[in-house]
């Protein structure tokens, strides 16, 4: 399966998570919330590694690798400490429109940090993204 499919299932699974998450955080402290489902995601990850990775797959990731993952972890659990007060606060459609900018910030990210270059069609299309996350969120 090439990167598109599985883009396009995380895309649907992000979707029926904001949905699940702000049916649960309704009578929640969001951070409460973050934690339990974050110790979910926990479980369900060691579960899924330990489901297909081959015995002899098993390696430690080098010292710089871990501490990207560990910097990646904290961003993720920042992220979603921000988006379940958001989902608290705000409609689904919404929260999740303003949240999918991570898409336009992600690619100036990678163009600047990484040397990812963007042409003319990406560059409008991450416009779209912009111009449809503000047409959602403005009320």
């Amino acid at each position: 399966m090439n990167w598109f499919y599985w883009a396009l299932g995380s895309a649907g699974f992000a979707a029926l998570t904001a949905l699940l998450a702000k049916v649960g955080v309704a009578e929640v402290n969001p951070n409460l919330a973050t934690a339990v489902r974050t110790s979910v995601v926990v479980l369900f990850s060691w579960a899924f590694a330990w489901a297909t990775i081959p015995a002899g797959g098993w390696s430690m990731p080098t010292t710089r690798s871990l501490i990207f993952l560990v910097l990646s972890g904290g961003a993720t659990g920042l992220s979603w400490v921000c988006y379940f007060h958001a989902l608290r606060l705000g409609p689904v459609s919404r929260v999740a429109a303003v949240d999918k900018l991570s898409v336009a910030l992600a690619a100036i990210l990678a163009v600047t940090f990484l040397g990812e270059h963007l042409d003319a069609r990406s560059v409008a299309g991450l416009g779209l993204i912009v111009a449809g996350a503000a047409l959602m969120a403005w009320k």
